[in-house]
């Protein structure tokens, strides 16, 4: 029960910063748009029929700038929040919102399957962790499952991307792997729906940093999951940012603008905004071509992406995301094909035979005659001993009475 409350209870990979902004229905127009070429992606495709299902803290669907484009699911991790308390829905209303300034016209459906940072119940799991008592009461249990439970229902809601902004990574619990969950993730790719989380905001190198532990973080580090990094300005990993081998690709993750739950706009920092930011991309992807496949939508992101120098690092992945790049090569992305792959390597696994190849001499058919003339002899005694053996024997005649006279 500690991996499955590690992993979906409070696994926020949040905002790591915030400043209010003014309450107005639009937000700012920030960097990210310009440096991942949101403006021309949008000219060849906005999302419209897709569906973002972003599994966070909640979303407040009465925000001005989400215009009735918010669907509100189930809370699957539970707590006693409600919608209108400030720890309910901070950190997944902003994450809404940067999906939907991407993908303008798709929707998102809302699951709830984490705590907020200020939220009581995730004090309370936090208690329960340093007294090595979590996943002993209901409230744990129910917050383990939350999360599979989440990726389940929004594939059978028809949600085409799911947008994980969480990770184990602020959870110094042990391992994050959850087999109910990986299950779960299995599920969404076996029905084509494509599945993107943050790497983690724990990879900075300040010893002072409480949260610098670059632990494995899962969902990102799931087969089959879009890991997305963060990156600043230039294009450059932001210091917070994961440091893994499974980080896939990179988005812009400081001072992104986006909705916030009281009212208005505010900015923050993290692998979260990053990971939203991804998912909206991915959401014109598929408006643009329905039929691509989580492998499809993941190559394209990655070829299209604005490589570093070295191709690939562990820091930025395969590079910051070109949306505009990446809509247009969706495009023109042709259906998927399964087929073998030829064997292209040596004859041999070793170095083959020591000797030329021998043949054996035919075999003696006369042999098999003379066989074969035998065991039909054979048959015909049998059967004939048979027949002998089941013919009815003879009764004696009953002989005549005796008396005398």
């Amino acid at each position: 029960m500690i991996r499955r409350l590690t992993c979906a209870a409070a696994l926020v990979a949040g905002l790591v910063a915030a400043t209010a902004a003014p309450a107005v229905a639009e937000a700012p127009q920030g960097w990210e748009q310009q440096a991942m070429k949101v403006a021309a992606a949008q000219r060849l495709g906005q999302g419209k029929g897709i569906t973002v299902a972003v599994l966070d803290t909640g979303v407040m669907k009465s925000h001005p700038e989400f215009r009735g484009r918010v669907t509100n699911g189930p809370d699957f991790i539970g707590g006693g929040a409600r919608p209108g308390q400030s720890y309910w829905g901070a950190h997944g209303t902003a994450m809404a919102s940067s999906v939907l300034r991407v993908a303008p016209q798709s929707r998102v459906l809302s699951v709830r399957v984490i705590w907020d940072r200020e939220d009581p119940a995730r004090k309370r799991a936090e208690a329960a962790a340093k007294s090595g008592q979590i996943g002993a009461d209901k409230e744990s249990v129910k917050a383990g499952t939350a999360l599979a439970k989440g990726i389940r229902y929004a594939v059978d809601k028809g949600a085409r991307v799911i947008s994980m902004s969480l990770g184990t990574d602020e959870w110094g619990l042990g391992s994050g792997y959850d087999e109910t969950t990986a299950a779960a993730v299995d599920y969404a790719l076996g029905k084509g729906t494509i599945l993107l989380a943050s790497a983690g905001n724990g990879g900075s190198t300040d010893p002072l940093e409480v949260d610098a532990n670059n632990v494995v973080s899962y969902p990102a580090a799931y087969p089959g999951v879009i890991a997305v990094a963060a990156t600043g300005p230039g294009g450059v990993r932001a210091k917070f940012s994961q440091v893994h081998t499974y980080n896939a690709i990179s988005a812009p993750g400081v001072d992104i603008y986006a909705a916030d739950n009281r009212g208005g706009h505010r900015a923050g920092d993290g692998t979260s905004p990053a990971c939203a930011l991804a998912a909206g991309t991915a959401a014109l992807m598929l408006s643009r071509n329905p039929g691509l496949t989580p492998r499809q939508v993941r190559d394209i992101l990655v070829r299209t992406a604005r490589k570093p120098p070295s191709g690939y690092n562990v820091f930025v992945g395969f590079g910051q995301i070109d949306a505009a790049a990446a809509v247009q090569a969706a495009g023109a992305a042709k259906d998927a094909k399964i087929a073998a792959a030829p064997y292209k390597g040596k004859e041999y696994f070793g170095g083959g035979p020591v000797a030329a190849p021998t043949s054996n001499p035919p075999i003696d058919m006369s042999y098999v005659a003379v066989g074969g003339t035998a065991a039909g002899v054979g048959l015909l005694f049998l059967l004939g001993a048979v027949l002998l053996l089941r013919r009815p024997r003879a009764r004696p005649m009953p002989g005549r009475p005796t008396g005398g006279a």
